[in-house]
């Protein structure tokens, strides 16, 4: 008579757990997105691709799609930044973004109809999917590549920018808010497994509630989520709030001096309460005086400022940070994040490497 303990729902569902962590490591390791950078670059991800051009539908959408090559151009203009010093990253590939998407929601995205439905700009659905691919997914996985890339430059550097990504609505099976790959959580899953980083902290301070990272790590005790957002817009994600670890609702229309007597509280909290070893910092802009879907009233003197308090909570601890652009739904977002990123070269809390 067999000794050999029956198969149980149990034990099949750890070996299901077991094989699917199992692909997932071997997919990091095998990926291409990390590679090395030399120090004579800075540590300022971009690439061309980024920028969104399609027949100029994506005016149609309030975001800015042109704004990560108008940050670029505004730090070369004042000579922070040399174009030959900005890395490019390479594009996520399938195998990639399978790490955090399911099979079933990158299938989704070869029907233009969801592609239009996720990036809320409704022409996109008339287009055949190549073009869609190419004109507005392509340059989607190109900033993941950059996120990605971002946490081993940050683990070299101290620091390091993605002029773009922060795509935060999106988690692993689903996308919306013109948000079409989870960034952030493939960020972190490739840096637990070629960083060797075991705790991780999200400052997301984009005026939106960063529901996607939420519903990815809402069980993951390794990632500890401060989330400073206006609770009367997009997403209403009621669901995703219970996973925030460190929840703080800005109400509509909260100006500069108050927001960063928030921060300040919140930073304080954040480090009593975790010790991370890398911090992902979503840097929208959308907090802005004027912007459209934020309704919050930061001037740009207040969005610099924000800025330097989380580069220096990071750099104070000796902490490596990735910053990420995110959203921002007026033209002036480029000149202000431009403007913080001389600011924090001035102040020394980045270096523009050479």
């Amino acid at each position: 008579m067999s000794t050999q303990p029956s198969s149980t729902p149990s034990s099949s569902l750890y070996n299901a757990t077991d094989d699917a962590d199992s692909l997932r490591r071997q997919r990091i390791l095998s990926s291409k997105l990390y590679f090395d950078v030399p120090l004579s670059k800075a540590p300022i991800i971009y690439s061309t691709s980024y920028d969104i051009s399609f027949l100029g539908i994506e005016k149609l959408h309030p975001f800015d799609s042109s704004k990560w090559g108008r940050i670029c151009g505004f730090l070369i203009e004042n000579g922070t930044l040399e174009k030959t010093r900005i890395v490019e990253p390479l594009e996520a590939t399938k195998d990639d973004l399978l790490v955090v998407h399911s099979e079933a929601y990158l299938d989704s995205l070869k029907n233009s109809v969801n592609v239009s439905i996720i990036t809320e700009v409704p022409p996109v659905a008339v287009f055949p999917n190549c073009i869609v691919q190419k004109k507005v997914l392509y340059p989607f996985r190109k900033q993941v590549g950059g996120t990605i890339l971002a946490a081993k430059l940050a683990k070299e550097r101290g620091c390091a920018i993605n002029v773009g990504g922060g795509f935060h609505h999106c988690c692993a099976d689903r996308g919306g808010g013109f948000c079409v790959y989870a960034d952030i959580s493939l960020c972190i899953h490739y840096a637990f497994i070629r960083l060797n980083i075991s705790r991780v902290m999200i400052i997301d301070l984009d005026a939106h509630q960063g529901n996607g990272h939420e519903k990815d790590f809402s069980n993951d005790r390794r990632v500890y989520i401060l989330d400073m957002y206006n609770p009367n817009i997009y997403p209403f994600d009621f669901e995703a709030r219970r996973y925030i670890d460190q929840r703080v609702e800005v109400p509509s229309g909260t100006a500069t001096e108050e927001y960063l007597m928030m921060l300040d509280e919140a930073l304080q909290v954040a480090e009593n309460a975790f010790d991370p070893e890398l911090v992902i910092y979503n840097a929208g802009t959308d907090i802005l005086d004027g912007d459209p879907l934020g309704r919050l009233k930061i001037s740009p003197h207040g969005v610099t400022t924000r800025d330097e308090k989380v580069f220096k909570f990071a750099c104070d601890k000796n902490i490596p940070l990735v910053m990420l652009t995110s959203g921002g739904y007026m033209k002036s977002s480029a000149r202000v994040i431009a403007d913080s990123i001389i600011n924090l070269s001035n102040k020394s809390l980045i270096t523009m490497g050479g």
